[in-house]
């Protein structure tokens, strides 16, 4: 049976990521004791018509002695043999408490005694146990709910295709950078396409930026330095039972030089892993 435990900060999109799975044809259980996750699983898997795939949403609301015992409950599901992974969503406080202003929600963990920003850091520290051991961060302090949507279809619906789920990504380095990637690649010293007026309101996807970039030596280098080096490093995070990893390139706004890069990156990848997903943070579409 496989297994997808949806955990992460009050606010930054876990039941959207638990509906999406739903759409998706998994089992899904929102709030669910950490401590039941065993007897969960145990029970999918000898129902009449077993469970192949299910996911659980596990939140601060737990009792804090079980989020602190949660190595022991993972060991639970490895021994029932139960294939489950972690997904992890995240948001800086000043997002998540926006967020709740704006909308008048409670925050769970806030009462009379309790503020929201404090709220916030305490949860931060009653989940640290299950971040720990999560395979995959997202970060949503910049991701709409249908960009949310999108990526855990990417990540992991289509990785049943294989083992090795891969994500390249553009970033703004303006914008800061993202905290939910393996390797941050700058591409900030390359020819910039924005200093060239016909070509400032366009992005790496078009094909005049396209031309310009590949026209320029010092891109040509780093693209193949970086293919080079990805093509050696990758597959050690493979054989080490990685199942996400999580690529960035950053330029200054995230428009040109940044999404021209990853777009080839994936695209020359895309060929030996079938799992390959492609995010440009700055761009509306």
């Amino acid at each position: 049976m496989k297994l997808v435990i949806v955990s992460g900060h009050s606010g930054s999109g876990k039941s959207v990521a638990l509906h999406t799975l739903e759409d998706l044809g998994y089992y899904c259980i929102d709030n669910l004791p950490a401590g039941l996750l065993s007897a969960l699983a145990l029970e999918l898997k000898l129902a009449p018509n077993p469970v192949e795939i299910a996911a659980v949403g596990i939140d601060a609301r737990n009792l804090p002695q079980a989020l602190e015992q949660f190595n022991d409950i993972l060991d639970q599901l490895r021994t029932q043999g139960v294939d489950s992974e972690i997904l992890f969503l995240t948001c800086d406080p000043d997002t998540l408490i926006k967020r709740f202003s704006e909308t008048r929600r409670r925050h769970p963990l806030s009462n009379d005694k309790v503020s929201l920003a404090e709220a916030v850091a305490q949860e931060r520290a009653l989940l640290e146990p299950i971040a720990k051991n999560a395979d995959l961060f997202i970060d949503t302090s910049k991701t709409t709910i249908h960009q949310l949507r999108g990526l855990v279809h990417q990540r992991i619906e289509r990785r049943h295709e294989s083992r090795l789920s891969l994500s390249f990504e553009s970033f703004g380095y303006k914008h800061g950078i993202p905290t939910d990637v393996d390797f941050v690649f700058d591409a900030r010293c390359l020819p910039n396409p924005h200093w060239l007026p016909e070509l400032r309101p366009l992005t790496g996807r078009d094909p005049d930026v396209v031309a310009f970039l590949e026209g320029e030596e010092l891109v040509k280098k780093m693209y193949q330095e970086l293919c080079d080096f990805l093509d050696n490093w990758i597959p050690a995070f493979e054989a080490d039972n990685r199942s996400y990893l999580t690529i960035a390139v950053g330029c200054t706004g995230g428009q040109h030089r940044s999404v021209y890069l990853t777009e080839r990156l994936a695209h020359y990848f895309e060929d030996r892993y079938p799992s390959v997903a492609i995010r440009h943070r700055e761009l509306t579409s």
